[in-house]
């Protein structure tokens, strides 16, 4: 005959193993989170996430590699003068030339290595005028550059170097920064290479007038002279913007020639958007190829005259004989749509019309006035700077 189990003591086992079966399901729900919170890291990390990882040790080692070192030599030609200490013989034979002489001045920059076959996107102004770059690879290395193109208007140009075995940069399918993303500064700042700093992305679509087409990326990781032409990853070490800026010194108001000391964690990129378009142009063209109407815009904002920030632009200025021109628009006119689709502001615009190819006509609607109007204008390139005002 068999022992039977009391029946209070069978209950009070079952009891038990409910207990138990819950309290693991609690713990393997939010142990891990108090682990993280105890450690100092981020509450939820969620597999693969862009966000929050612990260590960024992987997305730097998967980064790393294809940001190199730019060295950009210039040789600069001047005459030394040598100084007349007697006044008496300065007022007789004035300034006395010397000898030509040549000095080679270098400028520090980064660079993004874009492809296997050598293609590296840096900024402009890091080789502008260069007589000779050298590029310090990952690994060592060292690989003189051709340069393929430059685009002053997003000052960003184009590199080749001719070194095998060159690893890409990762660029994810959805590149869209987003403010509070966790993001990584990685370049060669003040010449010490391979210097990576970490921050968030502070805020997008910053215009600092420094060029023609602006849609920064504002982070406050730490940007310094040399980290231009770097790359800027997120978490999983994806390019989402080249470094190029700090936010710029100002003059004083004692008009002594001082400036006030820059701002400190404002840094910005160029996204990888924009520079991937620039690079493929250059590529294929040697140039950048931009549709133009040939305006000037400024966002509706409180500023001029607006009750509220709203979409759309303001036509602020008509370049005489351009497209814009021919169509008979105006300064004042209110730009709404561009071929059906809503304009968000002069960002919006001035990128839809730079990628639609010259030839192309478009459709303008806004208002005039209080009245609507509509025109058609048909696209020309975009001639060089100096020409538009722009």
């Amino acid at each position: 005959m068999r022992n039977r189990l009391p029946a209070n003591t069978f209950a009070f086992v079952v009891r038990c193993v409910v207990i138990g079966l819950a309290a693991a399901f609690v713990l393997s729900m939010f142990a891990p989170r108090w682990v993280e919170r105890l450690r100092g890291a981020p509450a939820s990390v969620a597999a693969g996430s862009p966000h929050a990882p612990f260590s960024y040790a992987e997305a730097v080692a998967r980064a790393s590699p294809a940001v190199v070192n730019i060295y950009a030599n210039k040789i600069t030609t001047f005459r030394r003068i040598y100084p007349v200490p007697d006044p008496l013989t300065q007022r007789l034979l004035g300034i006395v030339p010397g000898p030509i002489m040549k000095r080679q001045d270098q400028s520090l920059g980064s660079g993004v290595i874009f492809s296997p076959d050598g293609y590296v996107l840096t900024n402009n102004h890091v080789i502008n005028g260069a007589d000779d770059i050298q590029v310090l690879l990952d690994d060592g290395r060292v690989s003189q550059a051709q340069v393929i193109g430059t685009d002053a208007e997003t000052d960003l140009a184009v590199l080749r170097i001719t070194a095998g075995n060159l690893p890409a940069i990762a660029i994810p399918d959805d590149a869209t920064a987003e403010v509070g993303d966790v993001v990584l500064a990685i370049g060669n700042p003040v010449g010490l290479g391979k210097t990576v700093t970490m921050g968030i992305v502070s805020a997008t679509g910053r215009q600092l007038k420094m060029s023609a087409y602006e849609d920064f990326i504002q982070t406050d990781a730490a940007i310094n002279p040399g980290n231009s032409g770097g790359a800027l990853v997120n978490a999983l070490g994806e390019l989402i913007g080249i470094n190029t800026a700090i936010y710029p010194r100002t003059p004083t108001s004692d008009g002594r020639g001082t400036y006030t000391q820059g701002a400190e964690g404002i840094g910005f990129a160029i996204p990888v958007g924009t520079a991937k378009t620039v690079l493929d142009q250059i590529i294929k063209h040697g140039r950048v190829i931009r549709g133009w109407i040939g305006a000037d815009y400024t966002d509706i904002t409180p500023a001029n005259g607006a009750t509220s920030r709203q979409q759309g632009v303001l036509v602020v200025r008509v370049v005489p004989e351009s497209p814009a021109a021919q169509a008979n628009l105006r300064p004042g006119d209110l730009l709404l749509k561009l071929d059906g689709s809503a304009i968000v502001d002069q960002i919006d615009l001035r990128n839809r019309e730079a990628a639609t190819t010259p030839g192309t006509k478009v459709r303008l609607e806004g208002l005039r006035g209080n009245q609507p109007f509509a025109v058609d204008v048909i696209l020309v390139q975009r001639p060089a700077p100096s020409t538009t005002g722009a």
